[in-house]
């Protein structure tokens, strides 16, 4: 399907070259979306650390110990940058960190 631009006002057809370029370029912005999805996800990820190194924070001001539920959900939020997982999978908080939810590694 040939692709047209407005020049000056004119509606006028690509050249070869241009269909060329317009196809090289969809082609590298498909091929980013695996890069663009991590950025997304360690964004998400680094949020979620920051959230739970105050309620850290809060628990160490207290005299509390970290629970073996928030050092699991912190670890299992680090390495999500190495891990293949499902993006959508990733534990907004603590309670969703069990063995039947949370994170699905594949």
């Amino acid at each position: 399907m040939p692709r047209y631009h407005n020049i000056n006002g004119n509606v006028v057809q690509f050249t070869a070259a241009e269909e060329t370029a317009r196809d090289n370029e969809e082609t590298a912005w498909a091929n980013a979306a695996p890069a663009r999805a991590l950025a997304t996800l360690r964004d998400k990820r680094n949020g979620l650390l920051q959230t739970s190194d105050w309620e850290i924070m809060q628990e160490l001001e207290k005299g509390n110990a970290i629970s073996d539920d928030m050092k699991a959900y912190r670890q299992a939020l680090r390495d999500l940058q190495t891990a293949k997982i499902q993006l959508t999978s990733v534990p907004t908080q603590l309670g969703q960190l069990n063995h039947s939810k949370g994170i699905k590694w594949h």
